[in-house]
């Protein structure tokens, strides 16, 4: 018993839902179709999410050991495959990993990529979650911290000091990451 999920379970539901069309029985051709499309983005999804936390512990291991070129061609390897086609360029874990390379290109001292990059991300951050969202707030933090290291010190204080006033809004004076 192979399971429904197994890819050659779902070849045969395919082929079963081909055979239905060609029978004229649209409607159950359409429902299984429909019943395999879905298990397939579960399972494409749920496995470049394992292939993704392997892909995050190489990559760091690659940062530790400060094989930096590498870190950034599997960086650049997760970002265009499987985060863009599977969950689209605006998905938070796609900007999640537009960040990591970011962050790769500082480590590298590429900071001009890096401020692109965390741009990018901090806008596209708070049209999609909101401004207020922990991860907009983060992706602000993060480029801040990028004007910094390239010496545009009120840049860098004006986005820090929203970051910190929006978390004591938010999360309140006394929250951990208010401070």
């Amino acid at each position: 018993m192979l399971g429904e999920e197994h890819r050659d379970s779902l070849l045969s539901m395919s082929n079963l839902a081909f055979t239905y069309w060609n029978q004229g029985r649209l409607r159950e051709a359409e429902e299984l179709n429909i019943r395999v499309m879905q298990t397939r983005k579960r399972v494409l999804v749920r496995t470049i999410q394992n292939h993704s936390r392997a892909w995050a512990t190489s990559r760091q291991t690659y940062r530790d050991q400060g094989r930096l070129d590498e870190a950034e061609e599997l960086e650049v390897l997760v970002m265009e495959t499987a985060r863009q086609r599977v969950l689209g360029e605006e998905h938070p874990h796609s900007l999640i990993e537009h960040g990591q390379l970011a962050s790769t290109y500082g480590k590298q001292g590429r900071w001009k990529e890096a401020e692109e990059l965390q741009v990018l991300v901090m806008e596209t951050m708070k049209r999609v979650l909101g401004e207020e969202h922990p991860d907009s707030l983060k992706s602000m933090a993060y480029l801040a911290s990028t004007y910094s290291n390239q010496g545009r010190w009120k840049d860098a204080e004006v986005l820090e000091v929203l970051v910190m006033q929006t978390r004591q809004r938010v999360l309140g004076e006394e929250h951990p990451h208010s401070s």
